[in-house]
């Protein structure tokens, strides 16, 4: 029971990763905060995991990553519902309807809004959560990036496929190590850790030409379960890794390497 009494936020909670962190959180006895844009469907995420793990430690919350009320909201309802927050998990990925366009037709303002929403959004909820675990006194984050955050694309493997892999994910995802590492020396003094994960690809319905192509790249497994992540992100989230700051843990089956 690692994250024993844990209290640990997930936005993006009920999102493919989101789900899976939550399950791993009240497994190892942490208590799950799904913070959620979409209120309903946090609420399902919610009944569902205690329904299978038997828990009544999970609970859902609706969020919006990019508003600092909805944030502060948060903050004060955990706050006064359990007397403190141990950790934030930055998963949460906004986008407009126009992410995801080929390089040549991206528009300026689709990126800037699309980098304001997620890469501004992440800064918004670690600037008002580490206020907050400043005064608690003690308090965790750990970012999710990608592998995409520290090495180029491997545009190869997405020949023949209606995929791509976007501009501003690459943007985001980078933004999101250089931020990690940031805030980790930001906050020396104050008993706050920041750490990030870069996962690999994560199965999710991808053609099978692509994951031939994907599985290629890598040493052992190929494209990752989303439970792969679990026990990296139990790790940080433990008091295992308390001399654990400023790092950038990559989990791709050695797809970057």
């Amino acid at each position: 029971m690692l994250l024993r009494d844990k209290v640990i936020v997930v936005t993006g909670g009920a999102g493919l990763l989101g789900q899976e962190f939550i399950r791993a959180i009240v497994e190892h006895g942490g208590i799950g905060i799904i913070a959620d844009v979409d209120e309903n469907r946090a609420k399902d995420v919610a009944s569902a995991v205690q329904m299978q793990l038997n828990s009544n430690n999970v609970f859902s919350i609706q969020l919006d990553i990019t508003s600092r009320e909805s944030v502060n909201n948060l903050i004060q309802d955990m706050h006064a519902k359990f007397g403190r927050i141990d950790a934030l998990i930055n998963n949460a990925y906004p986008r407009n309807n126009n992410y995801g366009k080929n390089f040549f037709d991206v528009e300026y303002s689709d990126f800037v809004e699309n980098i304001g929403l997620n890469l501004g959004g992440c800064f918004v909820v670690s600037q008002l959560f580490s206020k907050y675990f400043q005064r608690q006194g003690h308090g965790n984050i750990i970012n999710i990036s990608s592998i995409y955050g520290i090495v180029a694309p491997k545009f190869e493997i997405y020949a023949n496929t209606s995929m791509t892999m976007p501009v501003e994910y690459a943007a985001i995802k980078f933004g999101l190590v250089g931020l990690t590492k940031y805030m980790a020396r930001y906050f020396k003094g104050m008993g706050i850790r920041v750490n990030a994960i870069s996962p690999g690809g994560i199965l999710d319905g991808q053609p099978s030409s692509f994951l031939k192509k994907y599985n290629d790249k890598c040493l052992t497994k190929g494209m990752l379960d989303k439970k792969d992540i679990n026990g990296t992100l139990v790790f940080l989230l433990s008091d295992m890794s308390t001399y654990v700051n400023g790092q950038n843990i990559v989990i791709d089956d050695g797809f970057s390497v």
